[in-house]
């Protein structure tokens, strides 16, 4: 009877002993599981910020580069702009050339008195008229009421009253009026029947303007130069 009560005590304490042994490695293992648990999500928040670090950082650096590329796109654009227009601005400029055809020097020796030449002047005729003292006064004596586009003598020549300088295009439909002709012996448009007198201003027929006195200068007593005033 003894034995039996005390091989029934120490199973007792053996099973109580087993059991604490459970609950001490359950215990170990789960104070183990939450470290791991705890290491592992540390690690999860690190790489979650080193992703974010690196996503910013790629984005700024994705910016900057955007940056470049529009800056790189403006200096191209602005160079090829310049290489455009420089060529196109220099060959609006006119040359030495194209300025000497642009004036015409003339020399009024070699228009007799009482005649008048035709040149050439950026296109265009031009009359040269040596008036006679006849012309002059006739010219002179007119009274400016009477005129359409009043205008006195005086005020189309630039030298010698005897050399009379004019463009010879008609003011009404541009015309080349016909010299020493008309109703008063200055100049005829046979087109539409414009009558200048020896001033070259509008007397009779549908222009509405006297002839039109390029700029031009005296060289000396016997040359000016047209295209260039004074």
């Amino acid at each position: 009877m003894l034995t039996r009560s005390l091989l029934s005590g120490s199973r007792r304490v053996v099973a109580r002993s087993s059991k604490k042994l459970a609950v001490a490695s359950a215990a170990r293992k789960f104070a183990s599981n939450s470290g791991h648990h705890a290491h592992l999500k540390h690690d999860l928040q690190f790489n979650e910020d080193l992703t974010h670090h690196y996503r910013a950082r790629t984005a700024e650096e994705g910016k900057d580069f955007t940056y470049l590329m529009i800056g790189a796109a403006g200096v191209t654009g602005f160079e090829v702009g310049k290489g455009l227009v420089i060529p196109f601005i220099s060959t609006m400029s006119a040359s030495a050339d194209v300025l000497a055809l642009a004036n015409v020097e003339i020399d009024l020796s070699t228009v007799p008195e009482g005649s008048s030449m035709v040149f050439k002047w950026r296109g265009k005729p031009l009359f040269v008229r040596h008036r006679t003292a006849a012309d002059i006064e006739a010219a002179q004596g007119v009274d400016l009421a009477e005129l359409r586009d009043p205008q006195p003598d005086s005020a189309r020549i630039r030298g010698p009253a005897e050399y009379l300088v004019l463009l010879g295009v008609c003011t009404h439909l541009g015309c080349v009026p016909v010299a020493n002709a008309g109703d008063y012996n200055g100049w005829f448009c046979p087109c539409h029947g414009s009558h200048y007198d020896t001033s070259g201003r509008i007397r009779k027929g549908p222009a509405p303007l006297n002839l039109e006195v390029p700029p031009y200068k005296f060289l000396d007593d016997t040359h000016v130069l047209v295209g260039v005033s004074e």
